[in-house]
């Protein structure tokens, strides 16, 4: 299939699979008259890359899945490489966990603060909701 094709199938632009192919994440197979073209593994890759994306992998950590994906294994997270992207992915996201946690026990300890301050005096009436 050619480029347009493929852009449609994957849900994606032709200008982000030329991205994709300068970064060496889709391969570069031409035609004799230079025309692109691509296959069915191609579809398969660049699903990978979006999955990885939508779970918030940025472009450079999906190339151990993608050359996963290359060597002929039909899982792109089956390869030791791949594993250890997503053990530091995980890492990561615990810490954002804990940083987050930290910011919502902060907030809520202004909140009961604030509460506690105005005490019994009656709440000011908001000019917008009259």
């Amino acid at each position: 299939m050619r480029i347009g094709e493929l852009a449609a199938r994957a849900g994606t632009t032709t200008r982000t699979l030329r991205y994709y192919e300068s970064r060496g994440l889709l391969p570069a197979r031409r035609t004799g008259n230079g025309y692109r073209t691509y296959d069915e593994d191609d579809v398969r890759l660049l699903e990978q890359i979006r999955t990885l994306q939508d779970f918030g992998f940025d472009l450079e950590e999906t190339r151990p899945f993608v050359e996963c994906l290359r060597s002929g294994h039909p899982e792109g997270d089956s390869c030791p490489a791949s594993l250890a992207v997503y053990r530091r992915k995980l890492t990561e996201l615990d810490a954002l966990i804990g940083e987050l946690s930290a910011v919502r026990n902060q907030v809520g300890a202004q909140l009961a603060r604030a509460e506690a301050a105005i005490g019994g005096v009656p709440e000011p009436r908001c000019e917008l909701t009259g």
